[in-house]
């Protein structure tokens, strides 16, 4: 069975959200790493290195942030852990970890929102690839829109949990 360990008085939903959230950004994460390694998802390969590094950083650094929601349903969300120099062991104040968060929930919006627009006003390159390699694309990238609104919610259940308490 599987378990998740989560504070006590975390509703079960949101620490089903909370561990959602990275999930939905792996898809796109591993296309992307995909597409640098050469596996054939674009019409062409990716050139230089340097782009090469931006993708593969890019998908580092946007699961990354998506781990960083487990902290609003995990102790470590609560009190920042003991290995950190000069802060370990201190109480997180509910701003430090709700402004954030519903700051990234809103950015995630506004890009979602911009790159749908942009799709279809016609903006951009859009999608040149075979039909294969466009529909590998949309089933890779379509999770990225529940971020936004698991964020938002496990955000809010954090900050309903800290703030009354």
């Amino acid at each position: 069975m599987l378990t998740m360990s989560a504070l006590p008085n975390v509703p079960r939903w949101a620490v089903l959200a909370a561990h959602a959230v990275p999930l939905v950004t792996l898809p796109s994460g591993l296309w992307r790493i995909a597409v640098v390694a050469g596996v054939p998802l674009l019409p062409q390969a990716v050139q230089d290195w340097g782009e090469g590094l931006y993708i593969v950083m890019l998908s580092v650094v946007a699961e990354c942030l998506a781990l960083l929601t487990l902290g609003l349903v995990r102790p470590w969300g609560e009190v920042v852990p003991r290995w950190i120099p000069l802060i370990g062991g201190r109480g997180v104040r509910p701003g430090a970890a709700v402004v954030p968060a519903l700051l990234g929930a809103a950015g995630l919006t506004v890009l979602c929102a911009w790159s749908f627009y942009a799709q279809f006003a016609g903006l951009g390159d859009g999608l040149d690839g075979s039909a294969l390699q466009d529909a590998v694309l949309v089933v890779c990238y379509v999770p990225l829109l529940a971020w936004p609104p698991l964020l938002v919610a496990v955000t809010l259940a954090y900050r309903g949990r800290r703030t009354t308490a």
